[in-house]
């Protein structure tokens, strides 16, 4: 899992040649601390990038892509986002919603 702040995030996810998948969490966020270690299992099972972006610390990128809730679930691919996934939800659930079941 990479750490993404605002300083490295284009670099990190819009520039990536592979898919990359954002979690905007923070620390006072009940479903960001559940949903942690079923994407460090996605991402040792599929081999995806996994990113996690600190919401608080990094308010410019919470704004630039509308994110509401916690947590939020960002796929990019080719720089773009592709889907959306808020809330928690079980591992089943997120692969199936990420393509990767």
């Amino acid at each position: 899992m990479i750490t993404l702040t605002a300083e490295n995030f284009d670099e990190q996810v819009l520039g990536s040649d592979k898919p990359v998948l954002v979690d905007f969490w923070a620390d006072w966020c009940p479903g960001c601390r559940m949903i942690a270690p079923v994407l460090a299992e996605i991402e040792a099972e599929t081999g995806l990038t996994v990113g996690k972006l600190d919401s608080d610390a990094h308010g410019s990128i919470v704004a630039r892509y509308g994110v509401l809730a916690l947590p939020t679930l960002l796929l990019f691919e080719n720089g773009e986002p592709v889907r959306q996934i808020v809330g928690a939800k079980p591992k089943r659930m997120l692969m199936r919603e990420l393509g990767l079941a």
